[in-house]
């Protein structure tokens, strides 16, 4: 009996890290498939042109949301698992940068955008709704994403995936609302139900993480060098992401051209099984590096087993399932079907490379991870661009494998690299420290 007690105990934290990780993966899931919907409600009722344009500026905001707040979120989660009492410090950091950068990013947006896109024939609309579209889509998305960033710093990752889904099904019925009830066809009405629904999110997920504590404000200036090295990588990641789409559109059809983006979504779909993976291992990585990566060296090989494992199984039920897309899409899109299933294996490498460069996050060797990735995405944009050009699409296909491959090499290498380095020193340290306990 004893013994079956013992077994019982032990068996809780994996009971326990299941659980979480279903309920973690599972809110990914349902945020993925309600943005899915959203997509296609304003794709419809939008029309062709409309929607095109407002696609274009989210993709502006989706570069730009990067670099609000300059990487502050990673800092507060890492060193709030750590250490509870910097949540008030770290909080204030973060309000401080949103704010600042924010305001910067907007101001920056509504001086330039307006000569690129045009939403209405009265210039002084346009530009007010422009500013709505910006502030909307970089301040408040980042408001709501650090509340649940905050969540996850607390190791509340019920209440993190709760920000997750109501955040998606908010902008769903948003959407609904707006164009199937009202009848909004032109992003400028949009873009005022997209702004409250936004609001109401934010506000909900402040008055949620008011029971945490106050923040202290003022810039926790060693943190500010690290919040850079982790959000530049992330900028540079999407101007890569956005590569191939925008060659793509100067040298293939239509039809191409969207089965190809319907493909992309996909594959971004499929990665939230990993995301998930990764989103609830951070914290715990966090606290076992801070004293030395080489003590989670352990635990990151089994996250690397598990990642792998769930991207396998994402990939082939993408593969198995993309037969039904031109159900839900339409059958224009001719394309579709091939595409998914050349496209779906890529989060195979996607998966492995993202667990070492986490782990490099985690334990602080944010300028390391910078430059892998950040090289990475320069010559990855380059290449797909180039590739894509010379043989659309067969050419960018081929180098979504080689590059994911390439950033599996080299991720591993800097990461072995570094936990080779942890050890050296900390077995350098140990025999300092028996040295002279011998001389005394």
């Amino acid at each position: 009996m004893a013994s079956e007690g013992v077994k019982e105990r032990a068996h809780r934290p994996f009971l326990s890290m299941i659980m979480s990780y279903a309920a973690s993966g599972g809110s990914l899931v349902i945020g993925s498939a309600a943005q899915l919907l959203t997509f296609a409600i304003l794709a419809r009722w939008l029309g062709v042109h409309e929607f095109s344009v407002f696609v274009a500026i989210t993709a502006v905001a989706n570069i730009a949301v990067h670099l609000c707040g300059l990487g502050a979120m990673e800092c507060l989660v890492r060193r709030v698992a750590r250490d509870r009492s910097m949540y008030a410090r770290m909080l204030g950091h973060n309000i401080l940068l949103t704010a600042v950068s924010g305001v910067i990013l907007v101001l920056l947006g509504a001086a330039v955008l307006p000569f690129f896109f045009t939403l209405s024939p009265d210039p002084a609309t346009n530009v007010a709704v422009i500013t709505l579209m910006l502030i909307t889509n970089i301040v408040f998305v980042r408001i709501i994403v650090l509340a649940e960033q905050i969540f996850l710093a607390h190791s509340n990752f019920a209440s993190a995936n709760k920000v997750v889904v109501g955040f998606a099904v908010a902008r769903t019925i948003a959407a609904a609302l707006a164009c199937i009830a009202f009848g909004a066809a032109t992003v400028a009405s949009w873009a005022v139900w997209q702004f409250i629904c936004h609001v109401l999110v934010a506000v909900g997920c402040w008055r949620a993480v008011k029971v945490l504590g106050r923040p202290t404000y003022g810039i926790v200036r060693e943190e500010l060098p690290l919040g850079l090295y982790f959000s530049i990588p992330f900028i540079l990641r999407a101007v890569r992401q956005n590569a191939d789409l925008l060659v793509l559109s100067l040298v293939a059809t239509a039809e191409v051209m969207s089965s190809y983006s319907v493909a992309r979504r996909m594959l971004e779909s499929s990665y939230l099984s990993v995301e998930a993976l990764n989103r609830l291992i951070y914290p715990g990585s966090a606290k076992a590096t801070a004293t030395g990566l080489h003590h989670a060296f352990e635990r990151v090989r089994k996250v690397l087993i598990a990642a792998t494992s769930i991207s396998i199984a994402a990939a082939v039920a993408v593969f198995v399932l993309a037969p039904v897309l031109p159900y839900l899409f339409g059958k224009d899109y001719v394309s579709l079907v091939s595409f998914v299933r050349i496209l779906c294996w890529v989060v195979v490498p996607l998966a492995m490379w993202t667990v070492a460069m986490e782990a490099l996050g985690a334990s602080g060797h944010h300028p390391a991870r910078a430059s892998v990735m950040g090289l990475g995405s320069v010559l990855g944009a380059a290449l797909t661009a180039w590739a894509t050009w010379h043989a659309p699409p067969t050419g960018t296909f081929v180098s979504f494998y080689v590059i994911e491959i390439a950033m599996v090499l080299v991720s591993w290498t800097v990461f072995l690299r570094f936990v080779r380095n942890d050890r050296e020193q900390a077995a350098g340290g140990a025999s300092l420290a028996t040295r002279m306990a011998h001389e005394a």
